[in-house]
């Protein structure tokens, strides 16, 4: 496997644009063999009531990441992947600076993928293990 055969970190961010990707400033800095990372900041749309960062920007995060990651493990000529299943454990607060997640593979099936996604702050502690689970599914030929 070989997340960065054909993409590039300007490539992936491109995509993003127009996206709730875009919107919580999710930035892809890093493709590898096996792994991507990407960033966001702690900011207005990421924080909750208590200022601190949400739950669900974490997972949102974790998302992205795992999603296009999972993406690029397949055909992208013949497949595409969804999401199935996420989970999240919330470790660690934080209230300003960058989160960096990075998705990782469990599972490279031909039908479902396993990726686990460590988000963790600027001192590298650990905020948020994630868990995605996808689905690769056959693209439908156009008519």
């Amino acid at each position: 496997m070989n997340l960065a055969r054909d993409v590039t970190i300007a490539m992936l961010n491109a995509t993003s644009q127009g996206t709730m990707a875009s919107f919580l400033e999710i930035e892809f800095t890093h493709v590898g063999a096996d792994y991507l990372e990407a960033k966001m900041p702690v900011s207005s749309q990421t924080r909750q009531s208590q200022g601190l960062l949400s739950g669900g920007a974490s997972v949102a995060l974790a998302e992205t990441v795992g999603s296009v990651a999972a993406n690029l493990c397949v055909d992208r000529e013949k497949y595409y992947c969804l999401g199935l299943d996420i989970n999240a454990n919330h470790i660690r607060q934080v209230k300003e600076g960058d989160v960096y997640a990075v998705a990782k593979p469990l599972h490279i099936g031909r039908t479902t993928q396993v990726w686990q996604i460590l988000i963790t702050d600027k001192h590298q502690h650990l905020v948020c293990a994630s868990r995605l689970t996808v689905a690769v599914l056959t693209k439908k030929k156009e008519a």
